[in-house]
């Protein structure tokens, strides 16, 4: 008996956090799954596994996606950044440093795919107002916080110049 094709594992390459990566995976075997059990990025959480919850939310070419979505197929080529990818020689970046002084990190389930939707805003808006924050996290859902602490540690970061 052969595999098809859609069976069969195939080698896929792309770059996470600056380095190259290959794995064998299935074609439409998730990326969320790849970058915990393959690569060992376990900082990217899985939290409704639908793509409600940011989570999961990486970077990939420099937008923000929910991996949970994405077949690793697709990110072949892709440049993929996971929060493990934000910290700057072993220590923890300014929006890293924000969550923690502002209590933005609880339970710790949403806080990696907080902070890299954060990143994507702060990348677009180094200054953004308490609005435009709101709206920049609002696909990504925190059960602890209420998220007062969690806008007011972007709002910080943008202010200490995080997306420089």
């Amino acid at each position: 008996m052969s595999e098809s094709s859609q069976d069969a594992k195939c080698e896929i390459a792309f770059t996470v956090n600056g380095q190259l990566a290959t794995v064998r995976a299935y074609a439409m075997e998730r990326l969320l799954d790849v970058l915990r059990h393959e690569l060992g990025l376990t900082g990217t959480k899985e939290g409704c596994g639908e793509g409600e919850c940011g989570s999961c939310s990486v970077l990939m070419d420099g937008s923000l996606v929910n991996s949970c979505l994405i077949p690793v197929l697709q990110a072949s080529g892709a440049n993929i950044v996971t929060i493990e990818g934000l910290a700057c020689d072993g220590h923890l970046g300014v929006l890293q440093q924000t969550f923690l002084e502002y209590g933005g990190a609880q339970c710790g389930i949403c806080t990696p795919g907080m902070i890299l939707a954060a990143v994507h805003l702060l990348r677009k808006k180094p200054c953004p107002t308490l609005e435009e924050i709101r709206e920049g996290l609002s696909g990504n859902l925190c059960r602890c916080t209420g998220y007062m602490q969690i806008i007011e540690a972007v709002a910080e970061a943008g202010r200490r110049g995080a997306a420089t």
